[in-house]
């Protein structure tokens, strides 16, 4: 028998199939192609299975599996907002919100509200789980920059100190992640593909 709340999660399944043409504007390891938000999500998951005993503290890696995966999904609605933007703020949570309730909400309801509150806990960045998966959130694209000759760094004017504020969020969740970032930094710089 078809239940009301398996017709939900199938047209959940479909609704998420949109972040695949997400386009980031970070683009893949050696690669001319933008990344779109459905890869992204999913290295980030195989990161945090990979790099999980760097984390400074004890963490459930089931649930910064599920925060990695769904993060991004609010952007179906949103769109991706560029960390370097200079006219909008990457820091959009209450649009954000809403177009969580929405996309979630086509869950039954104790999923929806799951999702919601793992979401909500990714943003807040405040739990052992969150700190981990905004580590290797924002470790991804900074392995990808240094792969692409600078990358977005590059392509929008992005200096040393730009990226290193933005970037320090990585220690709150391991300190190895952040001193292998930062060898990454001014390795960079060494190599002109960052800018003092």
């Amino acid at each position: 028998m078809i239940t009301e709340d398996l017709l939900k999660q199938i047209e959940f399944i479909k609704e998420i199939d949109k972040i695949k043409y997400i386009q980031r504007k970070t683009k893949l390891f050696n690669s001319d192609r933008k990344e779109n938000d459905a890869e992204h999500s999913w290295h980030l998951a195989m990161m945090a299975v990979v790099l999980s005993e760097y984390s400074d503290n004890k963490i459930d890696l089931l649930k910064v599996i599920k925060m990695v995966l769904i993060h991004d999904i609010v952007e179906i609605d949103a769109g991706d907002t560029f960390l370097y933007d200079k006219e909008k703020s990457h820091d959009n949570t209450e649009e954000e919100k809403k177009c969580a309730e929405r996309i979630f909400g086509i869950l039954p309801e104790k999923q929806a509200t799951e999702f919601i509150e793992v979401w909500s806990e990714f943003e807040n960045g405040t739990s052992n789980e969150a700190k981990f998966a905004k580590s290797v959130d924002n470790l991804e694209p900074i392995l990808q920059n240094a792969s692409n000759n600078g990358g977005t760094w590059k392509e929008f004017e992005v200096n040393y100190k730009t990226v290193f504020e933005k970037k320090k969020v990585i220690k709150k969740g391991s300190e190895k992640l952040w001193d292998f970032t930062k060898n990454i930094l001014n390795d960079s710089v060494k190599k002109g593909i960052l800018a003092e």
